[in-house]
């Protein structure tokens, strides 16, 4: 598929991987999504409930794969991305434990936009990540404010975005909802926080600057379908040929000159009308039964302005405060999770 950037920040509507209307859509509010209408939404049902709040009424059930030493290792998964603050730093991080010092070294002059991605994508694997892409910085993907409410604003010279996905573990993730499912979500982003901290150290020892994030700073999904990991699906994941939807995402924005990829199609959204394996499997009834996707909204954090399939967060995030954890249920019901075979279709 040829896609095609017309000016800095926009697309050829034609060849374009999403339908946006661009009357509508905006930059969106960090604060908006769930985790942030649960800090700061005092409207929502779920205001300052935390997903682990029924925690022990849970573990006093005795209930199979919610146990108190499953609901431990959970929380060993999220040590890296909970403690490693650092790997966050949009500049180089001081006070580092190595006992020897880093010679200086001149910046690295890049020839070949083409041969410098595939160095960038060979380091990315290095470092863990199961899939990675290239696109353009674009700024309607930016968050307008971070959950703080501070204005996020990125250096015009931040021109490429390094995109990163991390396979979770399927066999935790078939345990869904509980808890070896939600240990699976939490290693995954434990290891896109040591991806993201090793590729912004590269990219600095070559002398580049780089923006290293998770979930935070600018919105994933769309930033990886740019980049040509995958496609949108019925239940509002990005839907990856090699895994399917069970991958979570990473990013680096950086000012290292590289050639981007373009988006890829495989057929998901005809393959999600007809489907409604997500639905079935969702205990939260909160993703669409519309055999066509819309501009629809149904919970304040969707964004508006984007034709897809809306998901119901608010019912998503209330579920998981029942569960005691994250729900994969619609990832493990995925046809393309369950079959993942690269590039090919599986059956409804």
């Amino acid at each position: 598929m040829t896609y095609e950037f017309k000016k800095k920040d926009e697309w050829d509507r034609k060849s374009s991987p999403y339908e946006v209307d661009h009357s509508i859509l905006k930059r969106f509010d960090e604060r908006r999504n769930v985790f942030g209408r649960m800090f700061h939404d005092k409207s929502a049902s779920f205001f300052q409930k935390s997903m682990y709040e029924q925690i022990p009424e849970i573990l006093a059930l005795n209930k199979d794969g919610y146990s108190y030493v499953e609901f431990a290792q959970t929380h060993g998964g999220w040590a890296v991305y909970n403690y490693f603050s650092k790997a966050f730093s949009w500049k180089r991080p001081r006070g580092s434990r190595s006992m020897m010092e880093k010679p200086p070294l001149e910046k690295y002059v890049v020839l070949d936009r083409s041969c410098m991605s595939e160095e960038v994508k060979h380091a990315a694997r290095l470092y863990g990540a199961d899939m990675v892409g290239i696109g353009r910085r674009r700024d309607i993907w930016v968050y307008s404010c971070d959950m703080a409410g501070e204005a996020v604003e990125i250096p015009e010279a931040y021109e490429f975005a390094i995109i990163m996905a991390i396979r979770m573990n399927p066999e935790g993730v078939r345990k869904s909802p509980g808890f070896a499912s939600c240990t699976a979500s939490a290693i995954a982003y434990s290891r896109m926080v040591f991806c993201i901290a090793c590729m912004a150290t590269f990219i600095r020892n070559l002398g580049y600057d780089a923006i290293p994030m998770a979930n935070d700073t600018a919105l994933s999904i769309p930033m990886a379908i740019d980049a040509g990991l995958g496609e949108l699906g019925r239940n509002g994941l990005l839907i990856t040929p090699e895994y399917g939807p069970a991958v979570k995402i990473c990013k680096v924005f950086t000012d290292l000159p590289l050639a981007v990829d373009k988006p890829i199609s495989f057929g998901v959204e005809e393959f999600c009308k007809g489907c409604v394996r997500c639905i079935e499997a969702c205990e939260a009834e909160c993703i669409s039964k519309d055999r066509q996707s819309s501009f629809d909204i149904v919970c304040a954090s969707n964004n508006p302005g984007i034709r897809r399939w809306p998901v119901h967060h608010d019912s998503c995030y209330s579920f998981w405060i029942e569960n005691g954890g994250e729900c994969n249920n619609c990832i493990s019901a995925c046809p393309y999770f369950q079959q993942a075979v690269p590039r090919n279709k599986p059956k409804a």
